[in-house]
């Protein structure tokens, strides 16, 4: 197993977990997919899906939605939610860098929080443009770096090992920027807001311990610097509380997030 294939393989474990954040995750979906234009009718692909937050919301505005996800568990929570929430969607485990779809399939692609994890991103948004029909619409979710979850990524990358070479940081899809540079010529009518979510909890401290059981590149870089490096670990928790206070107001920490939108040319 190469570099690459092996990053994939430890992400699939790692968000296993991820299911206890659905709640959250789930305040944020309305909003992506009300500025993805979704409608009854139209045919959606929800890419890095999770638990479904995103591809069910749109099902409920009646979407024929279909969502892909690298981690099996979070396929099959998917699923459950679409049985108790009495709808009709479709969920496969798959790579977002090899989507298991024809050219043209979908009217709108989205990805919240999710096909930003993909090793590549010219990879990856090669094949959320190929299975977009022209005139469609791609939309997304991601963090800026400057704010708090990407500054909180940029302090997990100083204490976990380098990752494969080619790989980027997920925060660079929060960068406009970057956006325009990686859509390029492919699409028209770029469009960006912005939004925020709310992360109930009672102290910055709560906060880190929920993201250390629950989210995946933080479990894993907690288990292994508890279990090699316990100093170390202390200090990441120390920082982690105090980026936490930094957003943290009425018993909640402040999260804003870029929203994505374009035009396939």
């Amino acid at each position: 197993m190469d570099g690459l294939e092996q990053f994939k393989a430890n992400q699939k474990v790692a968000w296993a977990s991820f299911a206890l954040l659905e709640n959250l995750t789930g305040t944020a979906a309305p909003h992506l997919v009300r500025f993805a234009g979704i409608r009854a009718g139209v045919k959606v692909l929800d890419i890095a899906c999770g638990t479904g937050v995103v591809a069910l919301t749109a099902a409920r505005a009646g979407a024929t939605v279909h969502g892909i996800d690298l981690t099996p568990e979070l396929i099959a929570r998917a699923k459950d939610n679409a049985t108790l929430m009495g709808l009709e969607a479709s969920f496969q485990e798959g790579d977002a860098e090899s989507l298991p779809f024809p050219d043209a399939a979908f009217d709108v692609v989205v990805s919240q929080f999710g096909h930003m994890f993909a090793p590549r991103p010219d990879v990856a948004i090669g094949e959320m443009l190929r299975v977009l029909k022209p005139g469609g619409t791609v939309a997304f979710a991601t963090w800026p770096p400057e704010l708090m979850v990407g500054r909180w990524f940029a302090l997990m990358g100083r204490y976990a090992p380098p990752p494969p070479p080619g790989v980027s940081p997920p925060p660079q899809w929060g960068d406009p920027n970057i956006i325009r540079e990686r859509l390029g010529a492919a699409v028209r009518e770029l469009t960006f807001t912005r939004n925020t979510l709310f992360f109930p909890t009672l102290s910055p401290q709560h906060y880190r311990v929920q993201m250390a059981e629950n989210f995946g590149p933080a479990k894993k870089l907690f288990e292994n610097l508890n279990a090699t490096d316990p100093a170390k670990a202390a200090t990441l928790r120390a920082e982690i509380d105090a980026l936490a206070q930094a957003y943290f107001e009425d018993n909640r920490v402040r999260q804003d997030f870029l929203l994505t939108r374009a035009l396939k040319v």
